[in-house]
């Protein structure tokens, strides 16, 4: 049996293993919470360097790509030292892939209620979901990126796709250089919830972007919002049920009561494939029509 493993650095509490069957080969699929110990993170990578098919990385990423630019995270790399032999993954594949097709599927699935609720549309960061934020503006929709927001604490709104790589070119150089806790919550930060941003979470219809960032500032009430995200767990989407969200759209399948993060399914599809290298976007694309994967939207109130 093939074994993708998605070592991340968020908390252990979101542990989960799973066996499923993508074309017709059965894959273990299992993601590792170090609580946001990155050095422990980087000792389970070398135990079991060249034991699996695929390795993810979870909660951390090796870089942002915007439109087709890279920007490392310097310092999330020292995390992936000891990975020598498995390929590895950090998600960003199945962002500017299967995540660009979001907006297409709300369409065919929920156009009714988008028609009369408005499309509006508040993403948490668009600079590490390019796939998403482009589809989103491609196909129509009024989008405030809230990147300043929610990686570095500054209460400005970007309105563009152009104001976002603007923001890219100037600012990721340098955030990139900065502790990683600084610009994503890891390990315990990730139960905490502090409401902010009130008023943009208000004005938009739906919500989107990484599930922790959502948590994490969203207000007591989203009565009638639409949440678009993965990595969610059962007791997030129990968190989001008594919010009063109304539908729940997971980028990635739902597998026994939980999506897994991009980075996992990503490291699954390389599994998989049985090439012994991370996948091109073509060769990601054409196995995510085969499987035909595609969003998954559920009812919540």
């Amino acid at each position: 049996m093939k074994r993708a493993v998605s070592v991340s650095i968020g908390s252990s509490k979101r542990n989960k293993a799973v066996e499923v069957t993508l074309l017709g080969e059965k894959i273990s699929i299992e993601r590792i919470g170090t609580d946001g110990d990155m050095e422990a993170a980087a000792i389970k990578y070398k135990e079991l360097d060249g034991t699996v098919d695929a390795f993810g990385m979870g909660g951390g990423d090796l870089g942002v790509m915007t439109d087709g630019k890279w920007y490392p995270l310097y310092s999330v790399l020292p995390m992936a030292r000891y990975v020598k032999k498995t390929p590895l993954v950090d998600g960003t594949g199945l962002k500017n892939t299967l995540e660009y097709k979001a907006p297409a599927f709300m369409e065919a699935k929920i156009s009714d209620y988008l028609n009369s609720h408005g499309r509006k549309v508040f993403m948490a960061a668009g600079v590490d979901r390019w796939g998403m934020a482009k589809a989103f503006v491609d196909s129509g929709y009024e989008v405030i990126f809230g990147d300043l927001m929610f990686g570095l604490g500054i209460p400005i709104a970007l309105y563009t796709l152009k104001q976002l790589k603007t923001f890219a070119a100037l600012l990721l150089p340098i955030a990139g250089r900065l502790p990683y806790s600084w610009i994503y919550p890891i390990g315990e930060k990730q139960e905490k919830r502090t409401p902010k941003f009130g008023k943009y979470y208000a004005w938009a219809t739906i919500i989107a972007g990484d599930c922790h960032y959502l948590k994490r500032f969203m207000p007591d009430d989203l009565t009638g919002k639409v949440v678009v995200t993965n990595t969610t767990t059962v007791e997030d989407v129990e968190i989001f049920r008594k919010a009063g969200v109304k539908y729940l759209v997971t980028t990635t399948p739902v597998l026994e009561g939980r999506s897994f993060g991009t980075n996992m399914m990503e490291a699954a599809l390389v599994a998989v494939a049985g090439k012994g290298r991370p996948l091109t976007w073509p060769e990601l694309t054409e196995m995510l029509d085969k499987l035909g994967f595609e969003p998954q939207l559920q009812e919540l109130n």
